[in-house]
């Protein structure tokens, strides 16, 4: 017997008929004689509408009422899946929030998950009990709902998972496991059985939109082994209730993965853009001039490239942010103009950040050399390179996205089965 915490997105209840089918997964897991808790979204758009409801009703709108509405999307999900458990006659019970609780800080509209008191549900659990929780959401120290940010039912789902110690979590989604790369741009993509948590996070964070971010953050500090699954394969199909390994891929620490590749994934983001400010004075605090302004203004900073003069008294700082910044940057940027001293702002939008990803890179030399000549064989001008201790990302320009997604991919062995 297994604790589990199955997740279910807003595509896998986006109506009835797959809340049935969410139904059918829980069932098969609790006839096996698993603890079971579930976390679910709101249904599929059903955010989206109540958002726009909020802006219409006032632009300026208080963010604690904001989250009062946003949060109903999962309640009624909850509710749902737990009247139709209950006519498979299965003992299910729906749990918001609040009735936990999740705690969280007072971020409405983003908050963060400060405690989770699991003993409520671990005594539910020896009731035989299950629980259906609604995502996304918490309670705040004003004791009044709190909203996770978008995607936080991933998040709900495996802090839940750590509060009860789990044996493992099950994020259900609308793909069958994380790939080589996305399968829209690659055909030859293949999925992963296993990853690593810092594979993962470096993959979420570079464009991958598997998972939440702060979900695989929370499941590394916690180590909450966590597949992700499809809620669309058939329920009953053989080795869907496979306790150790189900089928997807898995979540976990490097020492569980016995093969390592060198490199596990190529990951993208579109939308990005580049500022260049030129001929910098170069002094100390600067940096601090230029960067500090744009982190205050909410402004996400990437990429960055210092070249400095012949002579060392001027320097052209060059750095990404994501396109729907770049008007705010370049204003705020502006402001400063007087206090940081530089000739001219540059920028340009529509270009593209690609990513290498692999554990393996921490011990094999040349796995840059391999991405740069492999794009300049295609013709594939690079415009900036930023390098950790398991990835390599390179900017370049928007047309060439997909093709040098495909010539990474390839490069690197990973359409070979």
């Amino acid at each position: 017997m297994a604790r589990i915490v199955m997740k279910f997105g807003g595509t896998s209840v986006a109506d009835i008929d797959r809340i049935r089918n969410v139904a059918r997964h829980v069932k098969r897991e609790v006839e096996a004689g698993h603890e079971v808790a579930v976390v679910v979204s709101a249904m599929a758009g059903k955010t989206n509408e109540l958002v726009a409801w909020t802006r219409a009703a006032s632009p300026m709108h208080d963010a604690r009422e904001y989250d009062a509405v946003v949060a109903s999307g999962e309640q009624v999900t909850a509710g749902l899946l737990a009247i139709v458990l209950q006519s498979m006659g299965i003992h299910a019970r729906s749990w918001q929030g609040w009735q936990i609780p999740i705690r969280t800080d007072n971020a409405h509209g983003a908050a963060r998950i400060t405690e989770i008191d699991g003993s409520f549900l671990i005594k539910r659990f020896g009731e035989g009990q299950v629980a259906v929780i609604a995502g996304f959401q918490g309670l705040g120290p004003d004791n009044r709902i709190a909203t996770l940010g978008r995607g936080g039912s991933d998040t709900s789902a495996v802090a839940i998972a750590a509060a009860v110690k789990a044996d493992r979590c099950d994020i259900y989604t609308d793909v069958d496991g994380v790939y080589t790369t996305d399968p829209r741009v690659e055909p030859k993509a293949r999925r992963l059985a296993k990853i690593s948590f810092e594979e993962m996070l470096e993959m979420a964070s570079l464009g991958a939109k598997v998972l939440q971010v702060r979900s695989v953050e929370l499941a590394m500090v916690h180590r909450v082994r966590t597949f992700v699954r499809s809620s669309f394969e058939d329920p009953d199909a053989p080795g869907m209730g496979d306790p150790i390994n189900p089928p997807g891929t898995l979540i976990c620490d490097e020492e569980e993965i016995v093969e390592q590749q060198v490199v596990t994934g190529i990951a993208y983001a579109k939308d990005e853009a580049q500022i260049s400010l030129r001929r910098v004075a170069d002094r100390p605090g600067v940096s601090a001039a230029i960067f500090g302004p744009l982190a205050e203004a909410h402004i996400n900073v990437d990429m960055i490239v210092q070249n400095v003069s012949e002579d060392g008294s001027k320097t052209d700082m060059t750095f990404t942010v994501p396109t729907g910044d770049l008007d705010k940057a370049v204003a705020v940027l502006e402001k400063v103009k007087p206090e940081v001293g530089f000739d001219a702002i540059q920028s340009e939008a529509g270009l593209v950040k690609v990513s290498v990803i692999g554990i393996g890179m921490r011990s094999h030399a040349g796995v840059a050399a391999t991405a740069f000549k492999a794009l300049a064989e295609k013709g594939i001008n690079i415009r900036a390179i930023t390098t950790s201790e398991i990835k390599i990302s390179i900017l370049i320009d928007g047309p060439y996205a997909e093709l040098a997604v495909r010539t990474l991919h390839s490069v690197y062995g990973l359409d070979k089965h």
